[in-house]
Protein backbone atom coordinates (compact mmCIF):
# COMPACT_ATOMS: atom_id res chain seq x y z
CA UNK A 1 0.00 0.00 0.00
CA UNK A 2 1.41 3.49 -0.31
CA UNK A 3 2.26 5.40 1.87
CA UNK A 4 1.91 8.99 3.28
CA UNK A 5 5.62 10.25 2.54
CA UNK A 6 5.18 8.85 -1.02
CA UNK A 7 1.61 10.47 -1.87
CA UNK A 8 3.67 14.01 -0.66
CA UNK A 9 6.53 13.41 -2.42
CA UNK A 10 4.21 12.30 -5.83
CA UNK A 11 1.84 15.33 -5.55
CA UNK A 12 3.88 17.80 -4.30
CA UNK A 13 6.24 17.17 -7.46
CA UNK A 14 2.92 18.59 -9.33
CA UNK A 15 2.92 22.03 -10.81
CA UNK A 16 -0.11 24.20 -9.39
CA UNK A 17 -2.14 24.73 -12.99
CA UNK A 18 -2.59 28.60 -12.05
CA UNK A 19 0.15 29.14 -10.09
CA UNK A 20 2.91 26.91 -12.64
CA UNK A 21 5.09 26.26 -9.90
CA UNK A 22 5.24 22.72 -7.83
CA UNK A 23 3.25 22.48 -5.54
CA UNK A 24 5.84 21.61 -3.04
CA UNK A 25 7.03 25.46 -3.23
CA UNK A 26 2.97 26.67 -1.90
CA UNK A 27 2.95 24.50 0.90
CA UNK A 28 -0.38 23.03 -1.24
CA UNK A 29 -0.72 20.12 0.87
CA UNK A 30 -2.85 20.67 3.83
CA UNK A 31 -4.07 17.29 4.59
CA UNK A 32 -3.68 13.51 3.92
CA UNK A 33 -5.14 10.50 5.06
CA UNK A 34 -4.78 7.01 4.30
CA UNK A 35 -7.23 3.93 5.10
CA UNK A 36 -4.54 0.63 4.67
CA UNK A 37 -7.25 -2.32 4.83
CA UNK A 38 -8.96 -0.05 2.12
CA UNK A 39 -6.29 0.78 -0.30
CA UNK A 40 -8.18 4.69 -0.09
CA UNK A 41 -6.10 8.08 -0.56
CA UNK A 42 -8.07 10.94 0.86
CA UNK A 43 -6.62 14.91 0.12
CA UNK A 44 -6.95 18.29 0.56
CA UNK A 45 -4.90 20.41 -1.76
CA UNK A 46 -4.60 24.00 -1.97
CA UNK A 47 -4.38 25.58 -5.30
CA UNK A 48 -3.71 29.28 -6.89
CA UNK A 49 -7.85 29.58 -8.13
CA UNK A 50 -10.87 26.65 -7.92
CA UNK A 51 -13.07 26.18 -10.55
CA UNK A 52 -12.28 25.32 -14.00
CA UNK A 53 -10.81 23.27 -16.45
CA UNK A 54 -7.52 23.28 -15.10
CA UNK A 55 -8.76 21.87 -11.56
CA UNK A 56 -10.36 18.99 -13.25
CA UNK A 57 -7.21 18.68 -15.37
CA UNK A 58 -5.28 18.71 -11.83
CA UNK A 59 -7.43 16.40 -10.43
CA UNK A 60 -7.28 13.47 -12.88
CA UNK A 61 -3.68 13.49 -13.18
CA UNK A 62 -3.00 13.71 -9.41
CA UNK A 63 -6.12 10.35 -9.25
CA UNK A 64 -3.87 8.72 -12.07
CA UNK A 65 -0.49 9.69 -10.33
CA UNK A 66 -1.11 7.79 -7.45
CA UNK A 67 -3.34 4.96 -8.76
CA UNK A 68 -0.03 4.22 -10.38
CA UNK A 69 1.72 4.18 -6.95
CA UNK A 70 -0.44 1.61 -5.88
CA UNK A 71 -3.84 3.24 -4.27
CA UNK A 72 -7.27 1.47 -4.63
CA UNK A 73 -9.38 4.88 -4.52
CA UNK A 74 -8.23 8.34 -4.05
CA UNK A 75 -10.65 11.21 -2.53
CA UNK A 76 -9.69 14.71 -3.30
CA UNK A 77 -11.00 17.63 -1.84
CA UNK A 78 -9.50 21.29 -3.19
CA UNK A 79 -9.99 24.92 -1.61
CA UNK A 80 -7.90 28.28 -2.66
CA UNK A 81 -4.31 28.83 -1.47
CA UNK A 82 -4.29 32.09 1.26
CA UNK A 83 -3.85 35.20 -0.73
CA UNK A 84 -0.56 36.02 0.73
CA UNK A 85 0.83 32.88 -0.70
CA UNK A 86 -0.91 33.19 -4.29
CA UNK A 87 1.09 36.84 -4.21
CA UNK A 88 4.52 35.35 -3.75
CA UNK A 89 3.56 33.86 -7.33
CA UNK A 90 1.77 36.83 -9.35
CA UNK A 91 5.05 36.72 -12.37
CA UNK A 92 4.37 32.62 -13.04
CA UNK A 93 0.62 33.08 -12.29
CA UNK A 94 -1.78 32.11 -14.80
CA UNK A 95 -3.32 29.40 -17.67
CA UNK A 96 -2.18 28.85 -20.79
CA UNK A 97 -3.84 31.83 -22.06
CA UNK A 98 -2.87 34.30 -19.35
CA UNK A 99 0.57 33.24 -19.00
CA UNK A 100 1.22 34.77 -22.05
CA UNK A 101 0.83 38.33 -19.87
CA UNK A 102 3.06 39.44 -17.03
CA UNK A 103 0.18 38.77 -14.99
CA UNK A 104 1.08 41.04 -11.95
CA UNK A 105 1.10 43.62 -14.81
CA UNK A 106 -1.70 42.93 -17.35
CA UNK A 107 -4.88 43.60 -16.17
CA UNK A 108 -8.13 42.05 -18.81
CA UNK A 109 -11.40 44.18 -18.68
CA UNK A 110 -14.11 42.89 -20.81
CA UNK A 111 -16.69 44.89 -22.25
CA UNK A 112 -20.13 43.41 -22.29
CA UNK A 113 -23.58 44.46 -23.24
CA UNK A 114 -27.03 42.58 -23.09
CA UNK A 115 -27.90 43.78 -26.44
CA UNK A 116 -26.65 45.12 -29.82
CA UNK A 117 -26.72 48.78 -30.42
CA UNK A 118 -25.96 49.84 -26.93
CA UNK A 119 -22.51 51.41 -27.87
CA UNK A 120 -20.51 48.72 -26.51
CA UNK A 121 -17.84 49.03 -28.93
CA UNK A 122 -17.22 52.66 -28.96
CA UNK A 123 -17.11 52.49 -25.36
CA UNK A 124 -14.22 49.96 -25.82
CA UNK A 125 -12.27 51.76 -28.06
CA UNK A 126 -12.39 54.81 -26.40
CA UNK A 127 -11.70 53.80 -23.37
CA UNK A 128 -8.36 52.11 -24.86
CA UNK A 129 -7.22 55.32 -26.53
CA UNK A 130 -7.83 57.22 -22.97
CA UNK A 131 -5.70 54.50 -20.96
CA UNK A 132 -3.37 54.50 -23.60
CA UNK A 133 -3.41 58.57 -23.51
CA UNK A 134 -2.83 58.49 -19.72
CA UNK A 135 0.24 56.61 -20.26
CA UNK A 136 -0.54 52.65 -20.00
CA UNK A 137 -0.19 50.11 -23.00
CA UNK A 138 -2.62 48.82 -24.32
CA UNK A 139 -4.40 46.50 -26.19
CA UNK A 140 -8.33 45.21 -27.66
CA UNK A 141 -9.38 41.88 -28.69
CA UNK A 142 -12.37 42.17 -31.03
CA UNK A 143 -14.07 39.08 -30.00
CA UNK A 144 -17.19 39.91 -31.35
CA UNK A 145 -16.75 37.90 -34.18
CA UNK A 146 -20.09 37.94 -36.02
CA UNK A 147 -20.41 41.56 -35.27
CA UNK A 148 -16.14 42.93 -35.67
CA UNK A 149 -16.48 46.37 -35.89
CA UNK A 150 -13.43 48.37 -33.95
CA UNK A 151 -11.19 48.45 -37.66
CA UNK A 152 -13.91 50.10 -38.82
CA UNK A 153 -14.33 52.61 -35.85
CA UNK A 154 -10.88 53.11 -35.48
CA UNK A 155 -10.47 54.09 -39.18
CA UNK A 156 -7.44 50.90 -39.40
CA UNK A 157 -7.19 49.94 -43.23
CA UNK A 158 -3.62 47.72 -42.92
CA UNK A 159 -3.31 44.68 -41.83
CA UNK A 160 -1.67 42.72 -39.63
CA UNK A 161 1.85 41.23 -39.73
CA UNK A 162 3.45 37.59 -39.45
CA UNK A 163 6.59 37.53 -37.77
CA UNK A 164 8.68 34.39 -36.49
CA UNK A 165 5.44 32.55 -36.86
CA UNK A 166 3.56 35.02 -34.85
CA UNK A 167 0.74 37.77 -35.43
CA UNK A 168 1.90 41.25 -34.97
CA UNK A 169 -1.41 43.49 -34.14
CA UNK A 170 -2.17 46.33 -35.73
CA UNK A 171 -1.26 49.68 -33.75
CA UNK A 172 -3.79 52.61 -33.88
CA UNK A 173 -3.61 56.03 -31.41
CA UNK A 174 -1.09 53.34 -29.60
CA UNK A 175 -3.56 50.82 -29.38
CA UNK A 176 -2.47 47.64 -30.47
CA UNK A 177 -5.65 45.71 -32.38
CA UNK A 178 -6.52 42.07 -33.58
CA UNK A 179 -9.70 41.67 -35.05
CA UNK A 180 -11.83 38.84 -36.92
CA UNK A 181 -12.28 41.95 -39.41
CA UNK A 182 -8.24 41.54 -40.70
CA UNK A 183 -8.81 38.32 -41.38
CA UNK A 184 -12.17 37.78 -43.51
CA UNK A 185 -12.89 39.92 -46.71
CA UNK A 186 -15.23 42.93 -46.46
CA UNK A 187 -18.37 42.68 -46.00
CA UNK A 188 -18.23 38.99 -45.99
CA UNK A 189 -20.93 37.22 -43.49
CA UNK A 190 -18.96 34.91 -40.61
CA UNK A 191 -20.91 31.47 -40.75
CA UNK A 192 -19.39 29.89 -38.14
CA UNK A 193 -20.66 27.64 -35.16
CA UNK A 194 -19.13 27.21 -31.77
CA UNK A 195 -16.43 25.18 -31.99
CA UNK A 196 -14.63 27.10 -35.07
CA UNK A 197 -15.60 30.57 -33.20
CA UNK A 198 -13.66 29.31 -29.85
CA UNK A 199 -10.77 28.64 -32.17
CA UNK A 200 -10.30 31.95 -33.85
CA UNK A 201 -10.85 33.43 -29.96
CA UNK A 202 -7.73 31.17 -28.75
CA UNK A 203 -5.95 32.44 -31.86
CA UNK A 204 -6.11 35.88 -30.69
CA UNK A 205 -4.57 34.98 -27.40
CA UNK A 206 -1.88 31.90 -28.53
CA UNK A 207 -0.88 33.27 -31.95
CA UNK A 208 -0.80 37.10 -31.13
CA UNK A 209 2.69 38.43 -30.24
CA UNK A 210 1.11 41.30 -27.67
CA UNK A 211 4.16 42.36 -26.07
CA UNK A 212 4.34 43.67 -22.74
CA UNK A 213 0.57 45.32 -21.95
CA UNK A 214 -0.79 47.43 -18.57
CA UNK A 215 -4.33 46.66 -19.92
CA UNK A 216 -5.69 44.48 -22.53
CA UNK A 217 -9.98 45.22 -23.46
CA UNK A 218 -12.03 42.48 -24.86
CA UNK A 219 -15.46 43.65 -27.22
CA UNK A 220 -16.91 41.07 -26.26
CA UNK A 221 -20.53 39.97 -28.13
CA UNK A 222 -23.44 40.81 -26.67
CA UNK A 223 -25.71 39.31 -24.79
CA UNK A 224 -24.38 35.48 -23.37
CA UNK A 225 -23.56 32.92 -26.05
CA UNK A 226 -20.69 30.42 -26.68
CA UNK A 227 -17.90 33.28 -27.18
CA UNK A 228 -18.92 35.63 -24.30
CA UNK A 229 -19.07 32.25 -22.35
CA UNK A 230 -15.66 30.89 -23.90
CA UNK A 231 -13.99 34.17 -22.72
CA UNK A 232 -15.24 34.25 -18.99
CA UNK A 233 -13.76 30.42 -18.54
CA UNK A 234 -10.43 31.19 -20.67
CA UNK A 235 -9.73 34.36 -18.31
CA UNK A 236 -11.26 33.94 -15.17
CA UNK A 237 -8.87 37.03 -13.88
CA UNK A 238 -10.68 39.22 -16.39
CA UNK A 239 -13.13 42.20 -14.92
CA UNK A 240 -15.89 43.51 -16.45
CA UNK A 241 -17.54 46.88 -17.73
CA UNK A 242 -21.31 46.65 -18.68
CA UNK A 243 -22.38 49.08 -21.17
CA UNK A 244 -26.30 50.09 -21.36
CA UNK A 245 -28.57 52.44 -22.97
CA UNK A 246 -31.07 54.84 -19.98
CA UNK A 247 -33.68 53.09 -21.88
CA UNK A 248 -35.30 50.88 -18.90
CA UNK A 249 -35.53 47.46 -21.76
CA UNK A 250 -31.61 47.92 -22.79
CA UNK A 251 -31.01 47.99 -18.76
CA UNK A 252 -33.00 45.39 -18.20
CA UNK A 253 -31.34 42.99 -20.87
CA UNK A 254 -27.84 44.49 -19.57
CA UNK A 255 -28.71 42.51 -16.09
CA UNK A 256 -28.45 39.34 -17.77
CA UNK A 257 -24.68 40.11 -18.68
CA UNK A 258 -24.25 40.94 -15.76
CA UNK A 259 -25.83 38.12 -14.18
CA UNK A 260 -23.61 36.22 -16.33
CA UNK A 261 -20.41 37.99 -14.64
CA UNK A 262 -21.15 37.39 -10.59
CA UNK A 263 -22.36 33.28 -12.27
CA UNK A 264 -18.56 32.80 -13.43
CA UNK A 265 -16.85 34.63 -10.41
CA UNK A 266 -16.04 37.16 -12.20
CA UNK A 267 -15.95 40.79 -10.45
CA UNK A 268 -18.00 44.36 -12.46
CA UNK A 269 -16.16 47.07 -12.61
CA UNK A 270 -19.24 49.14 -13.10
CA UNK A 271 -21.58 50.37 -15.21
CA UNK A 272 -21.20 52.35 -18.13
CA UNK A 273 -24.75 54.66 -19.57
CA UNK A 274 -24.06 55.32 -22.94
CA UNK A 275 -26.34 57.77 -25.08
CA UNK A 276 -27.51 59.05 -21.82
CA UNK A 277 -28.67 62.52 -23.50
CA UNK A 278 -28.31 65.01 -26.23
CA UNK A 279 -27.15 68.38 -25.47
CA UNK A 280 -28.05 70.99 -27.94
CA UNK A 281 -25.07 73.50 -28.74
CA UNK A 282 -27.27 76.12 -29.26
CA UNK A 283 -29.14 76.14 -25.90
CA UNK A 284 -27.30 73.87 -23.75
CA UNK A 285 -30.56 71.55 -23.08
CA UNK A 286 -30.44 68.12 -22.58
CA UNK A 287 -32.82 66.04 -23.89
CA UNK A 288 -33.05 62.69 -22.65
CA UNK A 289 -34.06 61.17 -26.11
CA UNK A 290 -33.93 57.60 -24.82
CA UNK A 291 -35.11 58.26 -21.13
CA UNK A 292 -33.78 58.47 -17.70
CA UNK A 293 -32.10 56.71 -14.94
CA UNK A 294 -31.61 52.67 -16.68
CA UNK A 295 -27.57 52.77 -16.04
CA UNK A 296 -28.29 53.84 -12.53
CA UNK A 297 -30.81 51.22 -11.68
CA UNK A 298 -28.77 48.60 -13.22
CA UNK A 299 -25.44 49.56 -11.14
CA UNK A 300 -27.78 49.37 -7.81
CA UNK A 301 -29.11 46.52 -8.60
CA UNK A 302 -25.50 44.61 -9.83
CA UNK A 303 -24.15 46.66 -6.61
CA UNK A 304 -21.36 47.96 -8.64
CA UNK A 305 -20.71 51.97 -9.64
CA UNK A 306 -22.23 53.79 -12.17
CA UNK A 307 -18.72 55.12 -13.91
CA UNK A 308 -20.20 57.22 -16.06
CA UNK A 309 -22.86 59.02 -18.48
CA UNK A 310 -22.04 59.23 -22.07
CA UNK A 311 -24.24 62.26 -23.85
CA UNK A 312 -25.06 61.62 -27.85
CA UNK A 313 -22.72 63.34 -30.00
CA UNK A 314 -20.47 62.93 -33.56
CA UNK A 315 -16.46 63.03 -32.68
CA UNK A 316 -14.84 65.37 -35.04
CA UNK A 317 -13.58 64.35 -38.27
CA UNK A 318 -10.23 64.39 -39.35
CA UNK A 319 -10.32 63.77 -43.60
CA UNK A 320 -6.67 63.05 -43.59
CA UNK A 321 -6.88 60.70 -40.82
CA UNK A 322 -10.27 59.35 -40.73
CA UNK A 323 -11.63 57.51 -37.34
CA UNK A 324 -15.52 57.67 -37.03
CA UNK A 325 -16.02 56.50 -33.76
CA UNK A 326 -12.67 57.51 -31.48
CA UNK A 327 -13.43 60.81 -29.54
CA UNK A 328 -10.23 62.60 -29.15
CA UNK A 329 -10.97 66.13 -28.16
CA UNK A 330 -14.41 67.88 -26.67
CA UNK A 331 -16.59 67.02 -24.37
CA UNK A 332 -17.26 63.25 -24.75
CA UNK A 333 -13.88 63.17 -24.91
CA UNK A 334 -13.34 64.23 -21.70
CA UNK A 335 -16.04 62.11 -20.20
CA UNK A 336 -14.32 58.98 -21.32
CA UNK A 337 -10.70 60.39 -19.63
CA UNK A 338 -12.18 60.36 -16.64
CA UNK A 339 -13.61 56.40 -16.82
CA UNK A 340 -10.11 55.86 -17.53
CA UNK A 341 -8.87 57.53 -15.05
CA UNK A 342 -11.82 56.26 -12.01
CA UNK A 343 -10.31 52.31 -13.83
CA UNK A 344 -6.66 53.34 -12.99
CA UNK A 345 -7.42 54.71 -9.57
CA UNK A 346 -9.40 51.26 -9.02
CA UNK A 347 -7.26 48.66 -10.50
CA UNK A 348 -4.28 50.29 -9.03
Amino acid sequence: MITESEVRQIVESVNDPILNVPISETSGIESVKIIEDKGHVSLKILIGRLGGQEQLDLQIKIVNLLKEAGANSVGLRFDELPEEEINKHKATMGNQYESQFDMEKTKFISVASGKGGVGKSTVTVNLAVKLQKLGKRVGIIDADIYGFSVPDMMGISEQPEIKDKKIIPVERFGVQVISMGFFVEENTPVIWRGPMLGKMLTSFFKEVEWGDLDYLLLDLPPGTGDVALDVHQMLPESKEIIVTTPHPTAAFVAARAGAMAIHTDHEILGVVENMSYFESKETGNKEYIFGKGGGQKLAEELNVPLLGQIPLGQPNFDKEDFAPSVYLEGEISDHYEKIAKRIIEEEE
